[in-house]
């Protein structure tokens, strides 16, 4: 990104906030046109990454995982079971929780998406050479998993 002025640097170039946004609208642009290519909207694909290795989550950390306001999330959840990509039931520990999993039919679309997924993010990172490519996957898990 060019500066504003030579010898000046912009608020921008250096604001986390934004070179992350940044950085996300580059790197999942372009996959999840093809998801939405394929039929899923970019929260279904999100549902189904978040469950896949899962032995199921909850409403809510389904919500804070994919992003989504929870009112939203549950009819999407809804229509997804419909589909029957994934099953609803009670939490063992609370009956007003509402536990997702992947159902069979599920695992396979997530398995075809999550492959694509990583080849997608092979691509994106080869530039910057495995070493760094990791590093930055290891510093953004740190960043994420920070309290609010």
């Amino acid at each position: 990104m060019p500066a504003a002025d030579a010898g000046t640097t912009r608020f921008v170039d250096e604001y986390l906030a934004f070179l992350l946004a940044q950085a996300s609208h580059r790197v999942s642009g372009v996959f999840h046109h093809a998801v939405e290519g394929a039929g899923l909207s970019v929260t279904e694909w999100r549902v189904l990454a978040s469950l896949s290795g899962s032995a199921g989550e909850t409403i809510g950390a389904l919500s804070e995982l994919t992003l989504t306001k929870q009112p939203t999330l549950s009819k999407i959840v809804q229509r997804m079971e419909r589909q029957g990509l994934v099953a609803r039931s009670d939490t063992a520990v609370d009956r007003r929780q509402t536990l997702v999993t992947l159902t069979a039919k599920g695992k396979e679309v997530a398995k075809g998406h999550t492959r694509l997924a990583l080849e997608h993010q092979s691509r994106v990172v080869k530039p910057l050479g495995a070493r760094d490519a990791a590093r930055l996957i290891a510093l953004l898990r740190k960043l994420v998993q920070l309290p609010h």
